[in-house]
């Protein structure tokens, strides 16, 4: 009977002990912010300042702050700063329309497009990723929805916008085909450079639905009262950094500071700040293809 009772605690307690094991040594990996080692850690930055890609008008995570236009506010730009800061090197935003960011990272032109940048397998035939988050998308409708558009397939013969170059607008594309293949009315297909000529467009009736992240459709419905999110689509999508192919050492320095700021619970806080659930954040993962 007594061996028993050895027996069958043996179980849960080699299972706890291998668990905090297992996490100790998870956090023994964790190298720590060490900015003053920087021309150790990452000889090819010491020195540099680090030019990131945004668009600004992406709330919540890019956006011009009301009180100083020069600066940008939103998640995406504090979690940039912060793993700088945790690399150890100065970083500078340069601000252009979303659809140019890519095609400046691969020509070499910026260092990194940091903005809600959905990862595909075709964008990385020209740009390798950090990932970082989860993120999913919906549709932005007129009050009430006026139009009955309740799902992807409701988009036969009613007015869409994308934005030009993203995935909603190849969706778009695609399920154009599909309509048209179908016998059904096509898809009145539109695409905006920025966000606020996403939501103006639709705001004055010259569209129906405008695809977006559902993060920004629904801080876009909250300040617009003739909006709302509906229905959602393209669930768990992750969103990465986009670096240039080659620069693997930047790559290493982003992946490593995420994971040691990760740990502190400072990005978690920065999340909540701009009302996006800690939930979304995912340990780095570097991919190339």
């Amino acid at each position: 009977m007594m061996m028993q009772a050895r027996t069958w605690l043996t179980g849960p307690i080699c299972g706890v002990l291998l668990l905090c094991s297992a996490a100790a040594a998870r956090a023994a990996d964790v190298k720590p912010c060490e900015p003053d080692k920087v021309a150790m850690r990452y000889p090819s930055l010491a020195g540099k300042t680090i030019v990131v890609g945004q668009d600004g008008v992406s709330l919540p995570y890019s956006f011009h702050d009301p009180e100083n236009p020069d600066h940008l506010l939103g998640a995406d730009a504090d979690y940039a700063r912060a793993v700088f800061a945790c690399i150890g090197v100065p970083v500078a935003f340069q601000v252009g329309a979303w659809s140019g960011l890519l095609p400046a990272v691969a020509a070499g032109r910026i260092d990194l497009m940091w903005d809600d940048l959905y990862y595909t397998a075709e964008r990385a035939k020209t740009i390798d990723y950090v990932l970082y988050s989860l993120a999913s998308d919906s549709a932005v409708l007129h009050k009430g929805n006026p139009k009955n558009i309740k799902s992807l397939a409701d988009l036969c013969g009613v007015r869409a916008v994308a934005g030009l170059g993203t995935v909603e607008a190849l969706l778009l594309s695609s399920l154009n085909q599909k309509c048209t293949d179908d016998g059904k009315p096509a898809i009145d297909i539109n695409t905006y450079q920025d966000r606020p000529s996403a939501w103006q467009m639709i705001e004055t009736n010259r569209a129906d639905v405008v695809l977006s992240s559902s993060a920004m459709g629904a801080a876009a419905a909250a300040e617009r009262p003739n909006l709302e999110t509906g229905f959602g689509f393209l669930p768990d999508i992750k969103v990465g950094v986009g670096v240039a192919k080659g620069r693997t050492e930047l790559q290493q320095a982003i992946a490593d500071a995420m994971t040691a700021i990760l740990a502190t619970g400072e990005i978690a806080k920065i999340y909540t700040s701009y009302k996006l659930d800690p939930k979304l954040l995912l340990p780095p993962e570097i991919l190339t293809k």
